[in-house]
């Protein structure tokens, strides 16, 4: 018998806690973006919510001796990766052992040749860049040729930007879609192509909300086909669809950011209480707007909104439903270059029908978080993960 009718996860997107026992390996020894950003900003991070639920615990931030009313730990990734796709896959079971293809000194000319060839358009750039920052130098010169712009970056991804007024956001898709299936492909299968749209006018381009991540295909059956099958609700916002392709979400609904997210999950938790199943959200802004640009100020701001808003979700929690908060990766906003950040992952669990604070250790895999949602619906065993449902007192 499932213990929760609806559990609720929540992905805050790079927000690491430090300690990854391989960072060294993937040159991050000494990340600790919640811990560094932290120490950045005077009196420390003001977030009393996070706090409560156990971030006080489950992390390196300065103590404040609040009250923990949910139950806390961290999250070890065995992935071969620090990105967002085999992050967000472990946690449903398929962690990725195989590395995704990086390109680290931008894409290779047999790529770019059949991508003008299956597109049916050339391109600008083919740098590994900043997104903000190449719209901006080459935005002018897409304009005139109207060729798309092109780049990467330290994660596995092609990226594809283009203002609406030059390329219009269907064609942009199709390029993209085009690119999933007929470019990227063999060896360099990417963990996703993203369309990036921008509008305005040169020295004042801005991205709009319609980024589409175009996601490779999972290896093996994950935690939303099993709930699906067993008749229950999957429903992914935000980034969550694009994440996983789209397979088996039995609703799917497109942000923009951290705010869009949390106002869907209030109006969800306040309309559509019949609905069982598995509710998740990616909040993005942490990683996109503040980790990549290594603005830590900026970064403190975002995890402080983001806590003000836990506010006003917490109190429409319901004893028969079980908030988790993760994330998938670290970026510090203090290490050099823009990549992400090997670290290990906070980790709280919290239901009002709760009545104990419990340590949860540092579990071994972010499949630990799928398996213990398969636990609660009697959903079967994934090949990795142990569930910590028992946990919960």
């Amino acid at each position: 018998m499932k213990r929760f009718k609806r559990i609720i996860v929540i992905v805050t997107d790079s927000v690491g806690a430090g300690g990854a026992p391989d960072a060294e390996r993937f040159g991050d020894e000494g990340a600790d973006t919640l811990k560094h950003i932290d120490e950045a900003v005077p009196g420390g991070l003001k977030i009393p919510n996070l706090r409560r639920l156990g971030w006080e615990k489950a992390t390196h931030i300065h103590p404040e001796g609040v009250k923990i009313i949910g139950s806390y730990g961290r999250m070890r990734e065995i992935s071969n990766g620090k990105d967002t796709t085999s992050g967000h896959w472990e946690f449903m079971g398929n962690p990725v052992e195989n590395p995704f293809p990086v390109f680290y000194d931008a894409f290779p000319q047999d790529l770019l040749d059949a991508f003008t060839k299956q597109t049916g358009h050339g391109w600008l750039g083919n740098e590994v860049a900043s997104g903000t920052e190449i719209i901006a130098r080459l935005g002018p010169e897409h304009i005139q040729t109207k060729k798309p712009i092109v780049y990467t970056s330290a994660d596995s991804v092609f990226q594809i930007a283009a203002h609406t007024d030059v390329i219009p956001l269907e064609e942009l898709y199709r390029i993209c879609e085009v690119t999933r299936k007929e470019v990227c492909v063999g060896p360099y299968e990417v963990g996703r192509v993203i369309a990036r749209p921008f509008v305005g006018e040169p020295g004042n381009f801005v991205r709009t909300g319609d980024r589409q991540d175009y996601s490779r295909l999972p290896e093996r059956k994950m935690v939303f086909s099993y709930l699906k099958e067993n008749g229950y609700k999957v429903i992914g916002v935000g980034k969550i669809g694009d994440i996983y392709a789209h397979i088996d979400l039995t609703e799917s609904y497109h942000t923009a950011n951290n705010r869009e997210d949390m106002d869907f999950l209030i109006r969800e938790l306040k309309r559509h209480r019949d609905k069982e199943g598995l509710l998740m959200a990616n909040f993005v802004d942490f990683d996109s707007m503040y980790g990549h640009r290594r603005n830590a100020q900026g970064y403190a701001q975002c995890l402080e909104d983001f806590d003000a808003m836990l506010g006003e979700l917490l109190p429409l929690l319901q004893d028969d439903e079980l908030l988790m908060i993760t994330s998938d990766h670290g970026n510090d906003p203090t290490m050099s270059g823009t990549d992400h950040t090997r670290e290990e992952v906070p980790l709280v669990a919290y239901s009002p029908g709760l009545t104990e604070s419990t340590d949860l250790g540092t579990r071994k895999t972010f499949a630990d978080l799928g398996q213990t949602i398969m636990d609660n619906f009697d959903a079967g065993k994934l090949p990795f993960g142990t569930s910590f449902l028992n946990d919960l007192k």
